[in-house]
């Protein structure tokens, strides 16, 4: 039985435009949550570090109005989902294969993939994998690490991260916000992390990018990026213009490696979350796609 905390559901309570259902499933001794929300063609959207699915709070209700059925999971180790505390649990093929268990029940055909951050590495891997749930991707503000040089800002990032046990949350997601947010919105992303014992999965996360050939997950990843070379069907590739982690030019590459993808869209005023700093415009960008690409 893997040893996991639980987040006392109260530290939900209250949470701005965050009034979805939580829906839960078990798995390997774990409960993992996710939102599942309206009706028709299904778009799961995955969220990255050290985020959760509040993320999309803003998208969730415009894939809604627009006849979509918009499902949203936490990782282990984030948002309402259980958070083991040994940190060798925390590795890229158990969060892909435990996300596959979760979706597994749910039902899906033709459904759309929507990632950022860590979401890129784990959902675009479960859309290669299942092309029988997934037909259409959304790229956001991702990369896929099989080994190459990582960007000044994310190499930043992880050295903060080796140094400081007690991730503070709140301060990293306000470090991140390039429009302003309140201050229950920073909140919000604090909310499942009542203390360190909470973060081990939000620590992990950026030490097990793979930095070499050799790490672990490099040579998955470099499969995934290989399978979206010949990846067809539609796909929307949307960066925002002020990440210092991944940057246009990134964008630019999974454009041009997508066969599906049209040229790589911006979204202006946002930083790496642009689901936070522009989720109103970001949740537009990818409606229009689904309704085109219909």
């Amino acid at each position: 039985m893997t040893e996991a905390v639980r987040t006392p559901e109260e530290r939900f309570s209250g949470l701005p435009d965050f009034d979805f259902a939580p829906q839960y499933h078990e798995v390997e001794g774990l409960r993992l949550h996710y939102l599942d929300e309206g009706a028709g063609p299904p778009v799961v959207l995955f969220h990255g570090e050290p985020t959760w699915c509040f993320l999309y709070r803003k998208i969730i209700p415009r894939l809604v109005a627009a006849g979509y059925r918009a499902i949203a999971p936490d990782y282990a180790g984030f948002g309402r989902s259980d958070k083991p505390t040994d940190p060798s649990f925390y590795a890229y093929d158990r969060h892909v294969a435990l996300i596959a268990d979760v979706l597994g029940a749910l039902d899906l055909e033709g459904a759309a993939v929507v990632v950022q951050d860590w979401g890129g590495p784990i959902g675009l891997r479960l859309a290669v994998e299942h092309q029988d749930w997934f037909s259409r991707l959304v790229v956001m503000n991702t990369g896929l690490f099989a080994g190459g040089p990582l960007s000044d800002g994310f190499m930043v990032w992880r050295s903060f991260v080796e140094r400081t046990p007690d991730l503070p949350v709140g301060f990293v997601m306000s470090r991140s916000q390039v429009t302003p947010w309140a201050d229950e919105v920073i909140a919000a992303y604090e909310a499942p992390f009542p203390d360190a014992s909470y973060k081990t999965g939000a620590h992990q996360f950026p030490l097990i990018v793979p930095l070499n050939e050799t790490d672990a997950g490099a040579a998955e990843m470099g499969v995934v990026k290989e399978a979206l070379s010949h990846w067809s069907n539609p796909a929307l590739v949307l960066f925002s213009t002020e990440d210092p982690v991944f940057s246009v030019a990134v964008g630019e590459r999974f454009a041009d490696r997508i066969p599906g993808a049209g040229p790589l869209e911006l979204i202006e005023g946002a930083g790496h979350f642009l689901q936070e700093d522009q989720g109103e415009a970001v949740g537009d960008r990818i409606v229009a796609f689904l309704d085109r690409s219909r």
